[in-house]
């Protein structure tokens, strides 16, 4: 990885990778920014404390810095950036906006990058009571004031195209996810002999995990024998079973809580399909892991999802919330071996595509590109 200058960097994001409630933007930070680290850079992340971390702690080269409870975050945000730029010099901050936005163009002096992974916009309504989302939805809605003059950086055309239509009016550019292909990849002998649908990620009710879930009757009705994975955790958990039961359906769905990364990457390859069908995704990191692991992903034509799957090639894409569309098409490819493998071989090409070395080489050019000289 080339380097011109070091640069001093803070990072501000709601969690760190080791925090109990991390998901993808969490990977995303971690995994870039620890080989921005690695060249050289002094990168300080500042984020929430939980339950037994640490105040201060380096991982991968990259100092972790907690304030505040994770409720009340964004308020301690300001304090915690005083805090901790009375004492150095910072060249850039990166704002990592995922979930309330911390408003860091009115606050920071140093240059200010945000990283958009998505917005929530009208799906955080399906997520939590109507007050919460009220204030969730207001807090994004504010992006377009705040952030109007500040670069982004973003996980995904969909995202960028979401950052045009509220008026952004700064320069947007592409900081890919990507996936560590040492540790997905396709396992020899642990394709399940029976027919497995797979789902991963956390299970949060914007996601609409229920929807594969009321999708099992009709999918049933062709493969007898399918079993359906559904791999994570999240508050979502109880009622996904309470549907289950009330199809007579639960005897077919393993929910296998919080797995290890190894335990989770056996369980992919032993899926003979993976399904999302989330209203709205950053880009679909799980899409590509599943993808390393040589497995087609089903998934909804939703942002993000529509950018990490390549419909007719690595898996199929249905209209968002159409249950007999999703079934019809996870059926299709179960089914049809040699279209399944096809698709799983032009999957694993595909993942190939995505490089974190190349995200993180990206980062250092966006960091080049507005810092004050």
């Amino acid at each position: 990885m080339s380097v011109s200058r070091l640069y001093n960097i803070l990072a501000i994001n709601w969690q760190d990778i080791t925090h109990p409630l991390g998901g993808g933007a969490e990977v995303h930070f971690h995994e870039i920014f620890k080989r921005v680290a690695a060249a050289g850079h002094r990168v300080t992340l500042l984020s929430c404390s939980y339950e037994n971390a640490p105040a201060e702690e380096t991982i991968d080269g990259i100092r972790i810095v907690r304030r505040g409870q994770r409720d009340f975050f964004n308020f301690a945000v300001p304090r915690g950036y005083r805090e901790l730029t009375a004492h150095e010099h910072f060249d850039i901050v990166f704002d990592d906006i995922n979930k309330i936005p911390f408003y860091t163009p009115l606050f920071v002096k140093e240059p200010v990058v945000a990283i958009a992974h998505h917005f929530f916009a009208k799906s955080i309504f399906l997520e939590v009571s109507f007050q919460y989302a009220s204030y969730v939805y207001l807090s994004e809605y504010l992006v377009r004031f705040i952030y109007r003059n500040t670069p982004f950086a973003v996980v995904s055309n969909s995202t960028r195209d979401e950052l045009l239509k509220i008026g952004i009016k700064a320069h947007i550019e592409l900081l890919p996810n990507a996936v560590d292909q040492k540790i997905y990849h396709v396992l020899s002998n642990t394709k399940s002999k029976t027919p497995v649908i797979g789902y991963l990620g956390r299970i949060k009710k914007y996601k609409s995990v229920d929807h594969i879930i009321r999708a099992m009757p009709i999918i049933l009705q062709h493969i007898p024998d399918v079993r359906l994975k559904i791999i994570g955790d999240g508050d979502a958990l109880p009622e996904l079973r309470a549907i289950a039961r009330s199809l007579g359906v639960e005897k077919q769905i393993q929910f296998t809580g919080h797995v290890t990364q190894n335990e989770k990457v056996k369980l992919i390859n032993e899926s003979w399909v993976v399904v999302n069908p989330s209203s709205k995704e950053g880009w679909g990191l799980t899409v590509i892991e599943s993808n390393a692991c040589g497995i087609p992903v089903v998934a909804a034509n939703s942002p993000g999802l529509r950018d990490s799957v390549i419909d007719g090639e690595t898996g199929t894409l249905y209209d968002y919330g159409n249950i007999d569309y999703l079934a019809h098409a996870v059926v299709e490819l179960m089914q049809d071996e040699k279209k399944r493998n096809l698709y799983a071989k032009k999957a694993r090409q595909w993942s190939e595509n995505w490089n974190w070395d190349h995200s993180a080489q990206k980062a250092i050019t966006i960091i080049e590109k507005n810092v004050r000289t």
